[in-house]
C-alpha cells in the first residue's frame, strides 16, 4: 500500500523561488513577509502561520494551495521476524564452536545483514574479503572477542561497539574464558569486489 505524506511547506516556497529565480530580497519586497523570516520557513526552523503562507502566495503569484503538496512514498519499513523464523545456518566447515542466527528479512539482504553469533571459548570466525566499501559493526553482549581486519586487532571487552571496513580479510576470534555473544552487522555499500 502506497503512503501519503505532506511534504515540507519551506522546500515548496523554495523550490518555487527559484523557479521564478526569485531571491529571498525579491520575495520579501513582493510579500510583505522579512528576508528573515523568509530564510527561517524555507530552512524549517520556524513554521508559518496561515496568513504569512498567504502573503508568501502572493508574493509568488501562486494560489496557496500550490504551496502544500502530498506525494505518495513507499510505506515505511516495519517487519518483525518472529523467534522460529529465524536461520539457523548449518555449522560452517571448519569453523567448530560458532553458531550463527541470521536476523535478516529477506527485504534487507542486498543492503545489510544482521547476525547474532555465539563463539565457544577459543572459537574462531575467518572472513575472506566482503564487496568493496562494505562495513561491519559489533556489539559485544558477552564475553571477550578479538576482531583482526587487515592490519588492526583489538581486544573488545562486553558492552563494546567495533565498526570497520571488512573489505579486507578479518576475523572474530574469542580469546576469553567464557562464551562470547556477538550482534554483527553487515552493511554492503556496493557489490563490486576489488
Amino acid at each position: 500500500m502506497i503512503e501519503k505524506i505532506l511534504l515540507p511547506i519551506g522546500d515548496i516556497i523554495k523550490e518555487i523561488r527559484k523557479d521564478k529565480q526569485m531571491t529571498l530580497k525579491i520575495l520579501s519586497e513582493k510579500s510583505g513577509v522579512s528576508k528573515a523570516m523568509l530564510s527561517q520557513i524555507e530552512s524549517a526552523k520556524v513554521n508559518p502561520t496561515i496568513s504569512t503562507v498567504w502573503k508568501i502566495a502572493t508574493g509568488l503569484d501562486v494560489e496557496i494551495n500550490e504551496l502544500t503538496r502530498v506525494v505518495s512514498v513507499k510505506p515505511r519499513n516495519f517487519t518483525l521476524t518472529k523467534s522460529d523464523e529465524i536461520i539457523i545456518p548449518d555449522p560452517l566447515e571448519g569453523e567448530k564452536g560458532i553458531q550463527i542466527k541470521d536476523l535478516t528479512s529477506l527485504d534487507m539482504v542486498e543492503d545489510v545483514e544482521i547476525f547474532l553469533m555465539t563463539f565457544e571459548k577459543g572459537s574462531k570466525l575467518n572472513s575472506e574479503p566482503h564487496f568493496a566499501g562494505t562495513e561491519e559493526f559489533i556489539t559485544l553482549l558477552e564475553g571477550t572477542i578479538t576482531v583482526t581486519a587487515g592490519g588492526n586487532v583489538i581486544q573488545m571487552d562486553k558492552g563494546d561497539f567495533l565498526s570497520y571496513h571488512s573489505d579486507i580479510e578479518h576475523s572474530i576470534e574469542n580469546t576469553g574464558e567464557n562464551k562470547a555473544l556477538v550482534h554483527l552487522v553487515v552493511q554492503y555499500k556496493n557489490k563490486k569486489k576489488y
